[in-house]
């Protein structure tokens, strides 16, 4: 029986993403666990790996406690589950695993594989952090057996700082969106009429939808000032999400004097119906590895207005979106308005988006994976002298 063992910072991470993995290579006769700090209260990734494995890290990467206890740990349930592949994801798991595993002399060594979700480096990020984290991933990448990448300007990083060889690097797609939940005929106009209604809206107010985590990072306080500076007075905004700006922006609604305009509707369930009620979808992120839920508006085929940053570029570019400097409030306010204004373009930008994501769907991915994961076991089934340097 194939081993595998996917391991991530936080369970909330293997349960977001990598849940349809489990599932499908158990069913393929693998033998799937998970490691995580939280794991064992996941009621999700109870069903959906074999075994689950416990440990205690923080996120943050300088935090001296990541080292001193994590990696035995680590080594014990590698050593007594015998993997044939460890699959990590987070930089903080993702960094700790490949330490505990950098000097592992027992056979058969598993192979490792690390898949960025966007590096914690990038251009809008701080010098020193930045610094901080390619230092981390430089050191690292000489522990890693395979490198995956999920958006175009990782890839090109990975390449111009030297982070692994290139024939370990691997360019994919994200990690899979389910295009089929996420389907235009997938939504009854029943259900988006009763959120809508819920949302104390008529049946011809044009909604804004923003699915983000109300944090620094993901902006949403250029999203609120953006909305404002429309003065559209039958328009709304929704924000979808918790966070610690919850309250901030609250205020900040009532400032602008738009707060009955504005939803604040916290942890949500049923986001394919909120994002097919809405004229388009915003996300103003400063950093992100490849979004999710603007891939999951681009399968509704409802636009999406992004910043230009690494992922959502790569999503949005071509005409399937529209895109904004990270930070310009008036710019957001334009796009948005040129929503409201362009309604037959709109359209079209939503077509496009969700015939584009067709090369994102999570079976293709999966299928990428299989491949990886074959090439993989090929490599450890070989002569030590034969692999290349790591």
């Amino acid at each position: 029986m194939k081993k595998l063992l996917e391991i991530s910072t936080l369970s909330i991470t293997l349960r977001g993403f990598l849940l349809p993995f489990a599932y499908h290579f158990r069913d393929q006769g693998w033998q799937v666990d998970g490691m995580a700090c939280g794991i064992s209260s996941c009621t999700y990734c109870m069903s959906a790996f074999d075994r689950v494995w416990e440990v205690e890290w923080s996120r943050n990467p300088l935090d001296p406690r990541n080292l001193l206890t994590a990696p035995r740990i680590i080594q014990d349930v590698i050593e007594q589950g015998e993997y044939d592949i460890v699959h990590v994801h987070t930089p903080v798991a993702a960094f700790v695993t490949r330490y505990a595993l950098k000097n592992w002399r027992k056979q058969p060594r598993p192979q490792v594989i690390y898949t960025a979700h966007g590096f914690h480096f990038h251009p809008h990020g701080q010098p020193l952090k930045n610094a901080v984290f390619l230092a981390l991933e430089k050191l690292a990448g000489q522990w890693t057996d395979y490198l995956v990448v999920i958006n175009r300007e990782d890839e090109e990083s990975a390449k111009r700082y030297k982070l692994i060889s290139p024939e370990r690097l691997k360019y994919m797609p994200g990690i899979g969106v389910d295009t089929q939940h996420y389907s235009f005929d997938a939504t009854t106009h029943a259900e988006v009429e009763r959120v809508r209604q819920e949302l104390g809206l008529t049946s011809d107010t044009p909604l804004f939808l923003s699915v983000a985590e109300l944090s620094k990072r993901k902006h949403p306080e250029d999203v609120l000032r953006a909305f404002a500076r429309m003065a559209h007075p039958t328009a709304c905004l929704a924000f979808a999400g918790l966070g610690p700006l919850m309250d901030q922006m609250q205020q900040l609604a009532s400032q602008l004097r738009v707060e009955n305009q504005v939803r604040f509707l916290g942890y949500r369930k049923d986001i394919p119906i909120l994002m097919s009620g809405a004229v388009a979808t915003v996300l103003a992120s400063e950093q992100e590895g490849l979004p999710r839920c603007v891939m999951e508006s681009m399968c509704l085929g409802v636009p999406v207005i992004g910043t230009e940053i690494r992922g959502t570029r790569d999503l949005l570019e071509e005409g399937c979106g529209l895109l904004v400097k990270v930070g310009d409030v008036q710019g957001l306010a334009d796009a948005m308005t040129w929503i409201l204004d362009h309604p037959q373009e709109a359209h079209m930008i939503g077509k496009r988006g969700r015939e584009r994501m067709a090369s994102y769907d999570v079976r293709y991915v999966i299928k990428l994976h299989e491949n990886l994961y074959a090439e993989a076991m090929l490599a450890e089934s070989l002569p030590q002298n034969f692999q290349p340097a790591r």
